[in-house]
């Protein structure tokens, strides 16, 4: 399945209701949900404000994949990416005070798979729910 969003803040709440759609129809864990609600926000906030530059004439794409053993989510934005491999690591001291670079971070924490495809502005995240 795959929705389109303009890149709007305020359409998270859309990305969140959707979370909450599939979580009705499929059993998960309180756990498993709120991994799966914070990793997929910050990669569609990513992608409205990183790749999109909030530009609300552009969308982000977010396909989901279902099944008994996990949920998959892409987020495709428009923009030209980025190399994911030279983002800061958050938990350096030089880097705790900075308010930015703690999206990806998380993703990687909270998602069982984060793959970005070559160019840097797709991202999946699966969450294993069995």
């Amino acid at each position: 399945m795959k929705i389109e969003i303009p890149s709007k803040i305020e359409k998270l709440t859309e990305i969140e209701s959707l979370i909450d759609s599939i979580s009705d129809k499929v059993n998960i864990s309180s756990d498993i949900y709120a991994n799966i609600l914070v990793g997929v926000t910050e990669a569609v906030k990513n992608a409205i404000i990183h790749g999109n530059l909030l530009d609300p004439t552009l969308s982000v794409g977010i396909e989901y994949e279902v099944n008994q053993k996990y949920i998959r989510f892409t987020v495709i934005d428009c923009g030209n990416g980025f190399d994911y491999y030279a983002i800061p690591d958050p938990t350096l001291p030089e880097n705790i005070e900075k308010e930015t670079g703690r999206g990806l971070f998380l993703m990687n924490c909270l998602a069982d798979e984060v793959v970005y495809n070559d160019k840097g502005n797709e991202v999946s995240l699966k969450f294993f729910i069995n």
